[in-house]
């Protein structure tokens, strides 16, 4: 699946990026022309020789941001149509959600006392919110995967905007990441889950569970980045396993031991987990603490931080990927 993975994306990325460069050579031929062509000379003290240099052209600002915003929906592109000639990563994709329902709702949940009726209510929200967060692995080993097959080295060879492979990274998994709540919740109303929120309630929910997962995009591309191959990407199961599980996504942090239940309070993963149960009007971990009294709060604070801290890392990392 490796070699096909970067193989098809290697292929796209050759095309996309010809297309990209033809038409990037014929617009700025001109002014390239302009530049790198003979000054004509000029006797001292002509007119010529003691004219003003003329003013920068203006419109380049603006033709950079078109650039970038060009670029970056070819990398779009080319994620998705690497995506769709992968059938196996989409029935991954689609098929996590439902094993995890099954196993953790039906398995798992029937030993389960939260204090509510019915324990699906509880942990469904938990699970859009593990889901969200575990999406991260399948950035990381994208990212990988396209650093090792030398896409991302023909990407830097390119004349396009140094932001596009990152920004387009993001983008991409955005949408992949609507995919997977739309999945997840048509599977959550089939086995009886429902929103007792207001229409504009339940659409704030699952933007907190799209933020949530936008932030955790940029770790995901900083960790492929740092990892040296997608090996080694595979292995970042085991922190991606105790950032989704230990939090309140099936279990309240009351329950667990005092040292335990402080840092699954502290997750970000707990934070969105509750406030959209909050939203949705599902039962909410009932604990005194104040991380879990402000989750909504939270639920925008700390996707603000970790991409904050993560997108500049994740920057860098790729600048620095020739050095």
């Amino acid at each position: 699946m490796a070699t096909s993975a970067g193989t098809s994306t290697s292929t796209d990325a050759t095309t996309t990026g010809a297309t990209t460069t033809g038409t990037r050579t014929a617009e700025t031929a001109g002014p390239a022309a302009a530049a790198s062509g003979p000054a004509p000379t000029s006797a001292p003290g002509s007119a010529a020789a003691s004219a003003p240099t003329p003013a920068p052209d203006l419109a380049v600002p603006e033709r950079r941001i078109y650039w970038a915003i060009a670029d970056c929906l070819v990398i779009v592109r080319n994620e998705l149509t690497h995506l769709v000639r992968q059938p196996a990563n989409i029935a991954w994709q689609l098929g996590f959600p439902i094993v995890s329902v099954l196993l953790f709702v039906y398995v798992f949940g029937s030993a389960m006392d939260v204090g509510a009726d019915d324990y699906k209510d509880y942990a469904l929200p938990g699970m859009f919110a593990m889901t969200m967060a575990f999406g991260f692995m399948n950035t990381a080993m994208m990212v990988a995967i396209n650093k090792e097959k030398g896409v991302m080295d023909r990407f830097r060879s390119m004349p396009m905007a140094p932001s596009a492979v990152v920004s387009g990274r993001g983008v991409s998994d955005v949408i992949s990441a609507c995919l997977d709540l739309v999945v997840l919740a048509l599977i959550a109303l089939a086995v009886g889950w429902r929103s007792d929120g207001s229409l504009p309630a339940t659409l704030a929910a699952f933007g907190l569970l799209i933020l949530l997962r936008f932030a955790l995009i940029w770790m995901g591309v900083f960790l492929g980045l740092l990892v040296p191959n997608q090996e080694a990407a595979g292995n970042l199961f085991a922190l991606a396993f105790p950032f989704g599980m230990i939090s309140s996504v099936f279990t309240p942090p009351s329950m667990m031991p005092g040292w335990l239940g402080a840092v699954a309070m502290w997750n970000p993963v707990s934070s969105t987990a509750n406030a959209i149960r909050e939203l949705f009007g599902n039962p909410v971990p009932t604990g005194g603490s104040w991380i879990e009294q402000h989750a909504l709060l939270m639920a925008v604070v700390w996707p603000l931080i970790v991409t904050a801290v993560f997108l500049p890392l994740a920057v860098r990392r790729y600048q620095r990927l020739s050095r």
